[in-house]
């Protein structure tokens, strides 16, 4: 079902390129040949996979539960709550248009899957214990790394939080993520400080680390690296859902 929209503004920074008109359209327009969707099981509650489209002449960018897709067409699966879908439309003379949909995902219809990084086979990829200071340790490099591989471009630029399952976390943990050119990923050039706890703890990449560390697109090639800086934990595993 299609939900109503919100706000609109004026700014000049471009979402993309290339759009086939020369003026504008207005946000009522806008939101008139877009719609946002989500499936239905057989119940008639609402599934978790959310679906975008818009055909209006723009450069359309979609913010899905944090994720960003570029595009006139995006969809994604969700885990179980209330979201805006937020769409952000670019028209040729650099007017630019927001407009919002609230979506809920209410039963599971499409199963989420773990990608796995690290640790879907404990025998081949066991837990560890990183040790203060290794910056190796938790370097996602298959050459300068100790446990982690590379990551692709496909998870730097398309955003994917990376889910990291720790135990054993004492109270002083205190890991930085960085790069493994020692790059700060915060506008202020301070690093990013982070406190795991037992369980599951999520990193959402973002374009800055993507620029860093990604190696394609304009990536510096500079590879994503967690390192403790004190306290302990047990990393057991890594990986994104999909």
């Amino acid at each position: 079902m299609l939900f109503a929209a919100v706000c609109a503004f004026v700014a000049c920074d471009p979402v993309s390129e290339d759009i086939s008109n020369d003026g504008h359209i207005t946000l009522d327009e806008l939101i008139a040949k877009s719609s946002v969707t989500v499936d239905k099981a057989p119940s008639g509650q609402n599934g978790n996979v959310v679906s975008c489209t818009t055909s209006a002449p723009v450069n359309a960018k979609w913010d899905i539960g944090g994720k960003e897709f570029v595009g006139n067409f995006a969809k994604k699966k969700m885990k179980l709550g209330d979201y805006i879908v937020t769409l952000t439309a670019l028209c040729a003379d650099g007017t630019k248009l927001t407009a919002d949909f609230p979506v809920s995902c209410q039963v599971i219809t499409e199963e989420l899957q773990k990608i796995y990084i690290y640790g879907e086979d404990p025998q081949m990829q066991p837990p560890f214990s990183p040790e203060a200071w290794n910056a190796a340790a938790m370097r996602f490099s298959d050459n300068e790394g100790q446990h982690f591989p590379y990551l692709t471009d496909e998870i730097y630029w398309g955003f994917k939080t990376l889910i990291i399952d720790v135990s054993q976390v004492t109270d002083n943990l205190d890991v930085r993520i960085m790069s493994g050119w020692w790059d700060n990923f915060n506008a202020d050039g301070s690093e990013t400080h982070v406190h795991w706890n037992d369980g599951l703890n999520e990193l959402q990449l973002t374009e800055d680390i993507a620029k860093i560390c990604a190696k394609g697109n304009d990536g510096k090639n500079h590879d994503l690296q967690f390192m403790v800086t004190s306290g302990s934990c047990v990393v057991n595993s890594v990986y994104y859902e999909e």
